[in-house]
């Protein structure tokens, strides 16, 4: 099942790292004004920079410089669905958001966790 989400194009990626990253610097790292661009699921940070589709004027710049674990499980790109709670959402949407994490980790570099996240997987050994 997990082939499904492997990229089309073979991606090198580095190994995690899971430096804390705070909520305005997560903020800052929106790809505006040629800075990186990174999106958190579950309290924890990926590069997307390069990635048009996350980029200011993109179809996913409203997860850009945010935690949009909920928007991931909900499908949406409502701003006011983009926040890092998730816990109450139903079954179906935390699989949805459970395949969205599987889908940024073999694509995309985890660069760091926010800081005092609590939308952390329980399950999760992080």
């Amino acid at each position: 099942m997990a082939a499904k989400f492997e990229p089309k194009e073979p991606v090198q990626l580095n190994a995690p790292n899971y430096t804390p990253i705070s909520v305005d610097d997560l903020g800052k790292n929106s790809g505006a004004d040629g800075q990186p661009c990174y999106v958190a699921i579950k309290g924890i940070v990926f590069d997307v920079s390069g990635k048009d589709a996350y980029q200011p004027g993109g179809s996913y710049s409203a997860f850009a410089g945010k935690d949009a674990s909920r928007a991931l499980g909900l499908m949406s790109t409502k701003a006011e669905d983009v926040r890092p709670d998730w816990f109450d959402l139903g079954e179906k949407e935390k699989k949805t958001l459970d395949d969205w994490f599987t889908f940024f980790q073999k694509r995309y570099n985890i660069i760091g966790t926010v800081q005092g996240a609590t939308n952390k997987d329980p399950d999760s050994a992080l």
